[in-house]
């Protein structure tokens, strides 16, 4: 038998033979990988043809995101200094550099897929993207009438000269970049355009089936704009801005102030890291926009397609079910059905333990059912909830909160402030439960609270019962219809005094000193995990199956090539960044890596040590196996130990590990390569079928 020692990020290789490029793929080039994926579904001619204008809107957005926090984070290494080459090999620098060539890629498929086949494509069905010099007389006349009575008002033109010096670009802005000439003195100014939020990206003309890029019918009348000037030149340009929160929380003596204030300065104040402009621009003009933002040429990028592209997402919204996938119903599973209506979650979780996995099965007759009656049950005593990411304003696990302190109940929110990009949001929500009545936290100075985890006690007679929720997915009814995720649902006494310590440590000043049947982090996590892989390498037949969203954590990925090396058989499914390389005699040939790419967001994160027939211990939970979530942030992972509830995700690891035409597979050289010609039905396909048998009276 092999001894596998202790591994953690930053020790010596214990595989001096092979590179640190052999060993680890690198993270940002790995994402792109990922973006990538998503783009061939995009490309994909069997996918309806409304599902691939999402896809396209999906990489968009992507991009937008990836550039505000990695390529961001890179520039400022840069800035700093930093020569040292990450775990990879690469230095900033040369990261950057493989990061342009590969979005440029991007942007060339983007464009192809878009105006060579899903414009025709759509036109055939009656949608079509137009151009104003398609537009004859009578719809330019009733856009002119639109444009003066809902446009013009909201408009505000920016000129520079030595009054009025170049303006402050918002992040991910659409803006025109405008050249007038006075007449009078034959002097060319500039001026810049924002196009508001307010207006829709494709402006719809009344016959429902063309759309106009909002910047064309702008710049159709831009002589109303700058009255007695000429129109030089007129061309859109995007900016993209650093993401970064900069939030001292060591010297902060408020928290939420210093987040407001950081939010502030993120507004305001953080450097630019893209220009995106039309491929017309002129050179003075790209000249002089680089310049006032201080970006250099290779932060420019030049596109033929319209810009924002994820804009497109109006056009999936369209009513045109029969360019889509089928809609699909959550189900309910048998258990939660009862025949006077909605279930009673306590007798059901009193009973025995409930796992559920949305979209397939329903958020709201379980999770939100939960949370709903535990408000309104004169027996709760206290709620303890966890939220990080949440939906609008009439998100029914807040309102339930609200109505549970309103009814004089205990009631805890600890709220992430710092989720990126939904601070204010949260921000706001923290006012509204405050308001309420609910005793609202913060979480951890230097971490983030990232589990998604609930606990609601309970007057039962004499006694005092403690009822649970642990999830894989965000309190989002929203996002649990389109996002993979796994929840359980437990009365176990050993779970609910976990979850109090754990609460208790989060609002509190205690130490935690140890839980039952969770995994939680930065305390226990890592350590257990690794003891898990190394428990598997001893045994010198281990088997290991793991599904998340990410793995790049140096530690883990050394653990996992050195059980490989001792005889342990690995299937990893990883929805993006997978900075492991699989398939490398004497380093990882026991190792396989799949991605699973399709209409619902695969987000949920499973754990399987051990053979499924042996003794096999199974973990749901927040965690990726990323750095962050090991060592700075709190995750939770939960022991499964309910022999149904272990088949149930021993059935979504074979669901998800069997031949899938959404199935990609990452081979030693670190190419994807898609198996679409594997059998239907897919992975999503399967799990819709169980979830119906589940429905109609199965197990679990």
């Amino acid at each position: 038998m092999s001894s596998v020692p202790d591994v953690t990020p930053g020790e010596p290789s214990l595989f001096p033979a092979f590179s640190a490029t052999a060993r680890f793929l690198n993270r940002e080039l790995s994402w792109l990988d990922f973006n990538r994926r998503v783009l061939a579904l995009a490309e994909d001619s069997a996918q309806p043809l409304l599902e691939r204008v999402k896809y396209l809107a999906i990489v968009s957005t992507n991009l937008d995101e990836f550039f505000q926090v990695r390529v961001a984070g890179l520039l400022a290494q840069v800035d700093a200094g930093v020569t040292q080459p990450g775990a990879d090999g690469r230095t900033p620098r040369d990261q950057l550099s493989e990061i342009r060539l590969e979005v440029l890629e991007q942007l060339r498929a983007q464009e192809g897929v878009l105006l060579k086949e899903l414009v025709p494509k759509l036109a055939e069905q009656r949608i079509r993207l137009i151009d104003w010099s398609g537009l004859d007389e009578l719809d330019r006349s009733r856009l002119a009438r639109v444009f003066e009575d809902e446009i013009l008002p909201v408009l505000t033109p920016q000129s520079v000269d030595r009054a009025h010096p170049f303006p402050y670009i918002s992040n991910l802005s659409l803006n025109l970049a405008v050249v007038v000439r006075d007449p009078a003195t034959g002097e060319n100014r500039f001026a810049r355009v924002k196009v508001p939020r307010l207006l829709p990206r494709f402006y719809a003309l009344p016959d429902g089936e063309r759309f106009l890029p909002i910047e064309q019918l702008i710049s159709a009348h831009l002589e109303s704009l700058f009255p007695g000037m000429e129109i030089v030149s007129h061309n859109p340009f995007r900016l993209t801005l650093d993401a970064e929160l900069a939030v001292d929380e060591d010297a902060a003596r408020d928290l939420l102030a210093a987040v407001q204030s950081g939010l502030h300065r993120r507004l305001r104040l953080n450097d630019a890291v893209r220009l995106e402009i039309d491929k017309s621009m002129s050179a003075n003009v790209r000249d002089l926009l680089t310049s006032e933002l201080e970006l250099t040429p290779d932060d420019v990028y030049v596109t033929e397609a319209p810009l924002d592209l994820g804009g497109l997402w109006a056009l999936n919204a369209l009513a045109r079910p029969e360019l889509k996938d089928e809609p699909w119903q959550p189900q309910t599973p048998a258990r939660l059905v009862f025949d006077d209506g909605a279930a009673d979650m306590f007798r059901v979780m009193s009973e025995s333990d409930v796992l559920v996995q949305h979209p397939y099965e329903s958020f709201r007759t379980s999770v939100e059912a939960f949370l709903t009656q535990s408000a309104n049950d004169p027996d709760v005593l206290a709620i303890k909830h966890t939220l990080y990411r949440t939906s609008g304003r009439d998100n029914p696990i807040v309102r339930a909160l609200i109505r549970a302190a309103q009814a004089g109940k205990e009631v805890v929110a600890l709220i992430e402030l710092k989720a990126r990009f939904d601070e204010g949001s949260n921000i706001e929500w923290a006012r509204r439960l405050e308001q309420a009545g609910v005793h609202v936290v913060y979480g951890i100075v230097g971490l983030k609270t990232h589990a998604k985890i609930a606990l609601v006690v309970r007057r039962e007679g004499a006694h005092i019962r403690r009822y649970c929720h642990i999830g894989t997915g965000n309190y989002n009814p929203t996002t649990a219809d389109t996002y993979e995720d796994v929840g359980l649902l437990s009365a176990r006494p050993e779970l609910g005094a976990d979850l109090s310590e754990l609460f208790n440590y989060l609002t509190g000043c205690g130490r935690p000193q140890g839980y039952r049947k969770m995994l939680v982090a930065p305390v226990t996590l890592r350590s257990r995990l690794l003891a898990e892989i190394r428990r598997e390498a001893e045994s010198g037949d281990g088997r290991i199956a793991i599904k998340v969203n990410n793995l790049s954590d140096e530690g883990i990925i050394q653990a996992l090539y050195d059980a490989s090396c001792a005889g342990t058989e690995v299937d990893l499914v990883v929805r993006s960044i997978c900075c492991l390389r699989p398939g490398v005699p004497g380093l990882s040939e026991r190792i396989r890596v799949r991605s699973i790419l399709g209409r619902f967001l695969e987000h949920s994160r499973v754990y399987r040590f051990g053979k499924p027939e042996r003794g096999a211990r199974y973990f749901v939970g927040s965690a990726d196996l990323m750095n962050r979530n090991l060592d700075k942030r709190v995750e939770t992972l939960v022991q499964i130990d309910d022999p149904l509830l272990q088949a149930r995700l021993e059935e979504i690891l074979a669901v998800n590990l069997a031949p899938n035409p959404l199935a990609w597979t990452l081979g030693s050289d670190a190419e994807w390569t898609r198996t679409a010609s594997a059998p239907r039905p897919n992975s999503h396909e399967r799990l819709q079928q169980l979830a119906r048998e589940r429905a109609s009276g199965g197990s679990g």
